[in-house]
């Protein structure tokens, strides 16, 4: 994605996922313009804050459909299904700040020990994805601003997958990405 072609698309992303969600609470007005980029392919992640404070998250790693319907199916899932959250509420729309992220197409990382794949994530910029058996779990690069350890962000991301931070992941396979983000400003 460019950079001119990304800043412009960065607000219509923002207005199509607050639309997909003002739709799903029942309350939408016109939707706003549709472009080419909607229509190709592209992973989504919607991330929802209420006064600061995470309100939901959910996402794709892997471009499996339209970037609109992508941004559309994770936006209305963040404010309805993650589970670590009651359903964002009619009232609680004007208050809600969005954030809409990009993902770059995962590349997987050769790694002989956790200490070699902390030593090849590079803080602030990789997405991780985590695979062990049919446990996985993923970090956007957002959340290296809480965990700004690699040893740390990966214990959390082991925490995440259901397995033990203390112990080395068995059959491990690990894959990076990167974002492109857009945020609402605070209300």
């Amino acid at each position: 994605m460019t950079t001119s072609c990304a800043t412009e698309l960065g607000p219509l992303l923002l207005a199509h996922a607050r639309h997909a969600i003002a739709s799903a609470l029942g309350c939408a007005s016109d939707p706003p313009e549709d472009t080419e980029a909607l229509h190709e392919r592209a992973a989504t992640f919607v991330t929802l804050r209420n006064n600061g404070e995470l309100r939901g998250c959910i996402g794709s790693v892997r471009a499996q459909r339209s970037l609109g319907e992508d941004l559309r199916h994770n936006a209305v899932a963040a404010a309805n299904n993650d589970t670590r959250f009651a359903p964002v509420s009619r009232g609680e729309l004007p208050a809600l700040t969005i954030e809409v992220s990009v993902l770059s197409e995962p590349e997987f990382v050769d790694f002989a020990s956790e200490a070699e794949l902390c030593a090849k994530l590079q803080p602030g910029i990789d997405g991780l994805i985590i695979f062990s058996g049919c446990r996985s779990a993923t970090f956007l690069p957002q959340v290296w601003e809480q965990l700004p350890e690699p040893e740390r962000f990966l214990a959390a991301l082991k925490h995440k997958a259901g397995l033990d931070p203390s112990r080395p992941i068995p059959n491990a396979m690990a894959a990076t990405y990167r974002v492109t983000k857009w945020s609402e400003s605070p209300n």
